[in-house]
């Protein structure tokens, strides 16, 4: 600290002797309105005009996850202002109004105690002018240093005080040595308190200006719109099993057996489908009632329609070769069509816990991220940025708990039950009395997360999902098709064609991210899934179906420009292990595909990115005879 402040506290007065203990690290320890003040009017900026790109970061997603994923959750701290304490409030606002820290005795600092050198004097502070206030904890934290700034921002706040009980006609209550004190310090110190109250005038007016123009008080509303230029190619026929549905959006197939061999079905696919122009729009509304919870929700739109699920065979449509943004996120709602993706509310049940409860949560932003494999500016291809096995991009009704176990472990789990209504032959929602929150699909998540460094995670991830057998089809007509896995990959049956009864699946996830240098990163996920078959029919014999999964892949942030960020990323996203006979999709002839991401998220400024991608999938759907499909998206990203 410097020598010179030090002595002056010696031979100052009592009533500002504890300023040279107020370790303000982080500008909360003093009831220094000015400075609160700057940094509320900071938080209205970013809130509004997102000033902040981690504004929107996860709900407890791991700190040192750097990479931002704006379509992740909003941090526990939303930066907002207790819903009754005005968002446009003076700029001298006393701090205890905004973090309800107010001290009236010094009895109320947990760590100052009679016997400290300042006590009398802080006491002083605290009783004769209330310029002192403690931290959100309680405590004063007096051993901390602090800088030449901080102290002239707490002088300003005892000189504010002062100037309040002067004008108030109540000079007796002010000794004289307290105001030669008082002015010899100001006269230290005029410099640093010009500039201060300089940049304080400064904010005082955008906060006005901000506040004359917020969209709301307790609400932050960001918008994220993608336009997407797609092409996909092959160099020959593609084989695919499934029989084309027409009409179809996105263009899909339907699983089935031929009647005489038994054997799945395989088309040939001729001819490459055309380019296409598609955009999603998503409205993400963050509101916050005490500052610390959070209610979301995010209303969406879209019209994508992915040239390369022309390729695909029955249960992949839109899995390789499609960026997330290259989709309807409100299927099976129509094209263009508004619909609600995400609607939930978080809040802490203490320093370390959090929960989330909602009627619709996307578990794909809560379990099993990646800082590299994002759907804004990572490897964010639908084989890419989660598990193609274990996690999915469905909802669900019900609650998360978060809880952060030390810096380096995080532990949460979840009980979802699907309600995304993705099937148009029954209604899979937890508000459908028929099956309700626990008879229908579901799933129990748990997921630890270890971060030995702010550079690495390491994440393990188990669900348990409850997949519900679609109904019979009316009388002479094909079964509905079964999907194996959670996520909709892959179609099953008996194998002689018949119904299956409610399957469960058991599925492992390892997901490591690791960032080697400012420079350099890797990432990479294996999976592992058994799914129960159990047929209708109890003559014929069930079994399980087992499958595997791999990823590996390099980053590159910062690539050509602060903020870009490049991946490599090659997977195998569905490798049957056994089980093969239930298949009447995804078996192929028996090969293992292959998928190659390359994407590259360049920001052209603050609010736009331009993301090109190439994909190249090998053996596609499992037929080692396959050529390649090669699939390029140019993505206009836009971000307020």
């Amino acid at each position: 600290m410097n020598f010179k402040i030090y002595s002056a506290f010696l031979v100052a007065s009592s009533i500002l002797s504890p300023l040279l203990d107020i370790g303000f690290i982080d500008n909360r320890a003093l009831a220094l309105e000015s400075n609160q003040t700057l940094h509320g009017n900071q938080t209205i900026a970013s809130s509004l005009n997102h000033s902040d790109p981690n504004s929107l970061n996860s709900q407890l997603i791991e700190p040192s996850d750097r990479i931002p994923d704006y379509l992740a959750p909003t941090e526990p701290n939303l930066n907002f202002a207790p819903i009754n304490a005005p968002i446009n409030a003076p700029i001298n606002a006393p701090i205890n109004n905004l973090i309800n820290t107010s001290v009236n005795s010094v009895s109320q600092l947990s760590d100052i105690k009679t016997t400290d050198w300042a006590f009398t004097a802080l006491q002083s502070l605290v009783e004769r002018y209330g310029c002192i206030a403690g931290y959100p904890d309680q405590s004063y934290r007096g051993k901390q240093a602090i800088a030449r700034y901080e102290f002239a921002a707490g002088l300003n706040a005892c000189l504010d005080k002062i100037n309040e009980i002067l004008s108030a006609g109540l000079a007796d209550k002010i000794s004289q040595a307290d105001l030669a004190t008082l002015k010899k310090l100001q006269a230290e110190f005029a410099t640093e308190l010009s500039m201060l109250r300089g940049k304080v005038e400064t904010l005082e007016t955008k906060s006005n200006q901000i506040a004359a123009q917020q969209f709301s008080p307790t609400t932050k509303l960001n918008i994220l719109s993608s336009f997407n230029l797609s092409s996909a190619f092959s160099s020959g026929n593609i084989l695919a099993e499934g029989l084309p549905i027409a009409g179809s959006i996105p263009v899909a197939r339907f699983a089935a057996r031929n009647p005489i061999t038994g054997s799945p079905i395989v088309g040939t696919i001729t001819g490459n489908p055309n380019n296409t122009l598609s955009y999603s729009n998503y409205l993400l509304l963050t509101s916050s009632f005490t500052g610390s919870d959070s209610l979301n929700l995010i209303l969406a739109m879209g019209n994508g329609n992915p040239p390369s699920s022309f390729y695909s065979s029955a249960g992949f449509s839109s899995t390789f070769g499609v960026p997330y943004a290259d989709s309807n996120p409100v299927l099976p709602s129509a094209p263009n069509t508004v619909g609600l993706f995400e609607f939930f509310y978080s809040f802490p049940i203490n320093d370390n816990l959090r929960l989330q409860v909602g009627p619709r949560i996307l578990p794909f932003r809560q379990f099993d991220v990646n800082r590299f494999t994002s759907v804004i500016n990572g490897a964010g291809g639908l084989n890419s940025y989660q598990s193609p096995l274990a996690n999915n991009g469905l909802s669900g009704a019900g609650a998360i708990l978060n809880w952060r176990m030390s810096e380096q472990l995080l532990l949460k789990a979840g009980y979802l039950a699907r309600n995304d209504s993705s099937f148009t032959y029954f209604t899979d929602s937890a508000s459908n009395p028929n099956r309700g929150l626990f008879g229908g699909s579901n799933q129990i998540l748990t997921e630890l997360t270890y971060s030995p460094s702010d550079a690495l995670n390491l994440r393990f991830l188990y669900s348990r999902t409850y997949n519900q057998a679609p109904p019979a089809a009316p009388l002479g007509q094909p079964n509905f098709p079964f999907f194996l896995t959670y996520s909709a990959r892959g179609v099953v049956d008996d194998g002689f064609g018949g119904r299956l009864q409610d399957s469960t699946g058991d599925n492992f996830v390892f997901n490591f991210d690791w960032l080697l240098n400012k420079s350099l990163g890797l990432f990479g996920r294996y999976s592992y899934s058994s799914f129960r078959i159990a047929p209708v029919n109890l003559a014929i014999a069930g079994g399980n179906v087992n499958l595997q999964a791999f990823q590996f892949g390099l980053a590159f942030p910062d690539l050509g420009k602060e903020g870009a960020l490049g991946t490599i990323s090659l997977s195998i996203p569905f490798q049957v292990l056994s089980g093969r006979n239930f298949l009447v999709a995804g078996n192929g002839d028996g090969g293992t595909q292959y998928d190659l991401e390359l994407t590259y998220s360049y920001p052209i400024q603050k609010f736009i990115t331009l993301t090109p991608s190439l994909f190249a999938t090998f053996n596609a759907n499992n037929f080692s005879s396959n050529p390649t499909i090669w699939g390029a998206v140019l993505r206009t990203q836009f971000l307020f």
